[in-house]
């Protein structure tokens, strides 16, 4: 048996269905206002079979508060890929991000003590990485910088991989994947599922760029990983580097809408000013924070030849994925009744 968290997710759905094509036994966490059937509509995407697929799915309603919960959820568990997570930039999300990212996996990987689980595998973030190397580019030796300034969701990330090397340390075999934005179908309203609604929606892009991924490959590295038992190291898993107003453009483009017109900086340094006079007022404003801008406005390449020649493997290109999953979106949205 095989237990996935975050199920639900734009992640977590695919590894899912990944491994059931693979004639796995899959359960697979949720809360108890999850909304099931959107990922039953999802796996449409995915496969000529998602119906099949979904009935054999074992759902279970999960409290990552309570390790006596996710016991039970563990039994007869031998293998976990670990994808829940709050994924946010508000600074007023802080706690909720620190008890579901950081509390959440500790209490998950204590959990796992004394069980059956003998594989564990954590889907972390690019955003927990520092540094470059000698080209210039972000590696998996670009650790954590405590002495910058961090998002609380990066902060939160980093210390979820650190209570992961613990449990390595201790004897449990872990893998860690540090994804890009991903793009994916489905969950269209949470996380990097709202690209599509908010280009089509917004004619406005920052200036900077983002390293993106395609979640067809996150799910089927994240397998490969694990049935290849490559353990103890973790992977950067991105397809390209792309300025998000070129990503705008690609989609707005399949709109018929107009190019997007990039944001100056110097509009969100002065949105900035407005957050440290009324941002205790108007909460949207405490997003143009220093740490945001400076994400939002600037360009990290990262790299990803360690996964490559790790596996061999070839990424989706960010263009192709884009029209992959639009054409999802737009069927969703245009030419049915959700």
């Amino acid at each position: 048996m095989i237990l996935v968290t975050g199920a639900t997710g734009i992640l977590g759905r695919v590894i899912v269905l990944e491994l059931l094509k693979q004639g796995k036994k899959v359960r697979a966490t949720k809360r108890k206002s999850s909304d099931i059937e959107d990922v039953k509509h999802s796996f449409q995407f995915y496969t000529e079979n998602p119906e099949e697929f979904f009935n054999q799915i074992e759902w279970i309603d999960v409290d990552f508060d309570d390790i006596d919960s996710l016991k039970i959820a563990l039994i007869n568990v031998e293998e976990v890929y670990h994808c829940a997570a709050k994924v946010s930039f508000h600074p007023d999300d802080r706690k909720e991000m620190y008890r579901s990212n950081i509390v959440g996996t500790r209490n998950l990987l204590y959990a796992c003590e004394n069980s059956n689980v003998k594989k564990f595998c954590f889907v972390s973030s690019v955003a927990v990485l520092d540094g470059t190397d000698e080209n210039g580019k972000v590696t998996e030796d670009s650790n954590f910088n405590p002495k910058l300034h961090h998002s609380k969701y990066s902060k939160s990330k980093h210390f979820s991989e650190m209570e992961v090397w613990r449990a390595s340390a201790e004897g449990l075999k872990t893998v860690i994947v540090n994804p890009g934005v991903i793009i994916g179908s489905g969950n269209w309203k949470s996380s990097s599922g709202e690209i599509f609604g908010t280009f089509e929606k917004f004619p406005y892009a920052m200036s900077g760029s983002s390293n993106y991924v395609d979640v067809r490959d996150v799910a089927n590295i994240a397998l490969t990983l694990m049935n290849k038992e490559i353990f103890d190291e973790r992977f950067i898993l991105i397809s390209e580097n792309k300025k998000l107003v070129d990503v705008a453009n690609l989609i707005r483009d399949k709109f018929g809408k107009s190019k997007a017109k990039v944001i100056p900086k110097f509009i969100l340094n002065f949105g900035h000013v407005l957050n440290l006079l009324l941002g205790w007022l108007i909460p949207p404003l405490r997003l143009l924070n220093r740490i945001n801008i400076q994400a939002v406005t600037s360009h990290h390449i990262l790299s990803n030849q360690k996964i490559k020649e790790k596996l061999n493997y070839h990424f989706i290109p960010v263009s192709e994925s884009i029209d992959f999953h639009l054409k999802n979106y737009i069927s969703d949205h245009q030419n049915s009744p959700k």
